[in-house]
């Protein structure tokens, strides 16, 4: 007999998070109610979701599928939980432990090998989170937009 538990937790939605896997990126469109796009660049695609309001969420895949990284920039920001997943608890922390923000209230954390930069103002988002280990080789950060 399989506990309830499980059951509940096998039906939850798979989102492609920070370090998960891209094969879930329909359930991350139907989510956002986003439309899909994607690029393939030589050493990873990149996937871009454009949701009605106008915010686009683009995630970065290497070639075998994995989630590298994740930018965001429009009106209305992201559902982070979604994007970060497994990182998010760690980000929640950082965020609130940190006092001051950076230059235009730019949010920064490196934390346990993931990178969060953040920031903007009411109808003006833009962020980026990446795991540095996992970038491909010769990718520069700026690239991640």
């Amino acid at each position: 007999m399989v506990p309830v538990a499980w059951v509940l937790l096998l039906n939850l939605p798979a989102f492609a998070v920070l370090g998960g896997d891209a094969s879930s990126l329909r359930d991350d469109q139907v989510h956002m109610n986003a439309s899909l796009r994607s690029t393939q660049m030589p050493a990873y695609t990149i996937h871009e979701l454009r949701t009605p309001a106008g915010t686009i969420v683009r995630e970065f895949a290497a070639s075998g599928g994995r989630i590298f990284a994740v930018s965001w920039n429009g009106p209305a920001a992201p559902d982070l939980r979604q994007l970060l997943g497994p990182h998010f608890e760690d980000f929640q922390q950082a965020a609130a432990a940190q006092k001051t923000r950076g230059p235009r209230g730019v949010l920064f954390i490196q934390q346990n090998g993931v990178v969060v930069q953040m920031g903007g103002h009411m109808r003006s988002y833009a962020g980026r989170a990446y795991l540095p280990d996992q970038l491909p080789t010769g990718m520069r950060v700026d690239d991640l937009r």
